[in-house]
C-alpha cells in the first residue's frame, strides 16, 4: 500500500490551513472533531469560517500566506485555487519535514485524510489513496448502515473497565479472550440498550468469576470454501479473527489469509501434488499441541473439512486428547467451481444424480468403483484428479460412457485467474495439455458440461 494508515494524537497537535473557502471550511470542521488547534491564513474567508472565528473555535488569519506561517505547526492543508502557490506551500513545508495535503492534488500530498465512520471512542478510517473517491463514499455508507450509532457506548464502556480488566489478567491473550466474550455476550447487549448500570454489574460479576484459566485452548476448523474470500461463511470469518494460530493449507487462497487476525501466527502445512510438506498424522498432533498450550487455533482448509479434506482424521486426534473443537462447513469445491464455471451438478434433463470421487493416483492407477462411477444419467465430480485424469478417460471408457461422454477441468476455481477447459472423454487430455492446466483443478464428468456454453456467467473458457 502506498499510504499508510495511522492515527495522530491532537492533543498538542496545531495545524495550519491556507484557504478559507468552502473546501478549507470542511478540513477546519473535520479537524474541530479533534483537539488539535486550527490556523487559517487567507486574505478573505467564506461565511462557514467566520462564524467558526467568531465561535472562536479556529483563528483566522486574513492576509496573504507567508512563509513562516508554517512555524511551529505539524501538520498543513492547502486549499487555495492558486496551483503555483499550491506547489510553493508544498515544497516548502516538506523541506521542513511538516506533513502537506493539497487537496485535490494526490501527488503534492505527504497524507491524505480517509473517509471517516465516527462513533467515538470507535473511528474507521478508509482509503482509496486517491484514485476512486465514489467508491469509498459508497463503502462509507454501507458501514454506515450496519454499524449501530450505539457502539460509541460500548467503546466508553471498553474504556471505563480497561485498566481495570488489565489489573484482573496478567497476559495479552486472557485479557483478548475475556474481553471477546464480553463483547459477544450479555454485557455488550445490555450497553446498546442502554442499560448501563447493569451491563456494569454484570461486567464486575464476570471479573469476579473469571478468577481461573483453564490453560486449554480450542480448534476450530473452517471451510475456506474454493478460493473467492466471498463465499467464507459469517461464522468463519468470525472464528478466523479470533485465532491465535492458523494451521493452513496449499488450497487456502492469499486473498482468505488477509482476513485473518493480524497478530495470529500462521502455520502452512500445505500438500503439492505427490509431495506432503508436513504428513498427515503429525498435522493432527500439531493441533491438538497447541491447543492444549492454550490456543485458540484455526484449522483453515479449502473447500469443505469433510469432503476429501481430511477432517475427520483431524478431529479424532482431538477427540483422543481431549481437545475442545467446533466444525465449521465451507463451500466444497465441487459445488464452488461448478457454479462458476456455468455447470449445474444436476439438471432434469442431464443427471439425476451426483457422484463425488478422488482422483488421486496412486501406483499408476486409481483404486475406484468404476461401474458405479461410469453411470447414465449421473455426474461425476474428481478431485485431486489432474495427474489422473488418463486413468479416469480410460477407465470411464472401459466400463461403459461413450468417447462423446463431456468433461471439464477447472482451474483455481472461483478466483480471477480461474480457467475451464472442455471436452470430450476422447480428447480432454489434449486440450488440457494445450491450455497448460495446473493444480488445483476439478474434473467433472457428465452430459450437464455441455451446458457450461449456454450457463457461464464468471468467464470465458480458456
Amino acid at each position: 500500500m502506498q499510504y499508510f494508515p495511522i492515527f495522530v494524537d491532537t492533543k498538542e497537535l496545531h495545524c495550519l490551513i491556507v484557504g478559507a473557502g468552502e473546501v478549507a471550511a470542511r478540513k477546519a470542521e473535520l479537524l474541530l472533531k479533534t483537539s488539535a488547534t486550527v490556523t487559517l491564513v487567507a486574505p478573505w474567508a467564506c461565511d462557514t469560517i467566520l462564524r467558526l472565528a467568531a465561535e472562536e473555535k479556529v483563528i483566522l488569519v486574513t492576509r496573504d500566506y507567508q512563509p513562516n506561517d508554517l512555524q511551529a505547526k505539524r501538520l498543513v492543508f492547502v486549499a487555495t485555487n492558486d496551483s503555483l502557490l499550491n506547489a510553493q506551500i508544498h515544497q516548502q513545508a516538506k523541506a521542513l519535514n511538516i506533513l502537506v495535503n493539497v487537496v485535490d492534488n494526490t501527488p503534492l500530498c505527504e497524507f491524505i485524510t480517509p473517509s471517516i465512520v465516527d462513533r467515538s471512542p470507535i473511528i474507521i478510517a478508509m482509503s482509496s489513496g486517491g484514485v476512486a473517491p465514489v467508491l469509498l463514499r459508497y463503502l462509507r455508507q454501507k458501514l454506515e448502515s450496519v454499524i449501530p450509532q450505539k457502539v460509541s457506548l460500548l467503546g466508553q464502556f471498553s474504556e471505563k473497565f480497561r485498566e481495570t480488566v488489565k489489573a484482573r489478567f496478567n497476559s495479552v491473550t486472557k485479557r483478548r479472550y475475556f474481553w471477546e466474550d464480553v463483547l459477544d455476550g450479555d454485557v455488550a447487549e445490555q450497553v446498546l440498550q442502554g442499560n448501563q448500570s447493569k451491563a456494569e454489574q454484570m461486567m464486575h460479576h464476570k471479573l469476579a468469576l473469571d478468577e481461573h484459566d483453564s490453560g486449554k485452548g480450542e480448534v476450530y476448523l473452517v471451510g475456506a470454501g474454493p478460493g473467492d474470500p466471498d463465499l467464507l461463511t459469517f461464522r468463519a470469518l468470525r472464528l478466523m479473527q479470533k485465532a491465535d494460530v492458523v494451521v493452513y493449507d496449499r488450497l487456502v487462497s492469499k486473498e482468505i489469509l488477509e482476513l485473518v487476525r493480524r497478530d495470529a501466527e500462521k502455520i502452512y502445512v500445505g500438500k503439492a501434488r505427490s509431495l506432503h510438506t508436513v504428513p498427515q498424522d503429525e498435522i493432527n498432533q500439531l493441533l491438538a499441541d497447541l491447543a492444549l498450550a492454550g490456543n485458540r487455533v484455526v484449522r483453515l482448509k479449502g473447500g469443505d473439512p469433510f469432503i476429501f479434506g481430511r477432517g475427520g482424521e483431524e478431529i479424532e486426534t482431538l477427540v483422543e486428547k481431549g481437545v475442545s473443537f467446533q466444525v465449521v462447513p465451507g463451500i466444497t469445491a465441487a459445488s464452488g467451481a461448478a457454479s462458476y464455471a456455468g455447470i449445474p451438478l444436476t439438471h432434469r434433463d442431464h443427471a439425476k444424480s451426483v457422484v463425488f470421487a478422488t482422483g488421486h493416483l496412486r501406483d499408476n492407477s486409481i483404486d475406484l468403483n468404476w461401474p458405479m462411477l461410469a453411470q447414465p444419467e449421473q455426474t461425476t465430480v474428481f478431485y485431486m484428479g489432474l495427474t489422473g485424469l488418463p486413468v479416469i478417460c480410460q477407465k470411464l471408457i472401459e466400463h461403459g460412457l461413450p468417447q462423446t461422454t463431456e468433461i471439464a477441468l477447472i482451474q483455481s476455481a472461483t478466483l480471477p485467474n480461474q480457467k475451464v477447459v472442455t471436452g470430450n472423454l476422447s480428447n480432454i487430455q489434449q486440450k488440457v495439455a494445450e491450455a497448460g492446466i495446473q493444480p488445483p483443478a476439478l474434473i467433472i464428468v457428465g452430459s450437464v458440461v455441455s451446458l457450461r456454453d449456454k450457463l457461464n456467467w464468471f468467464k470465458q473458457s480458456a
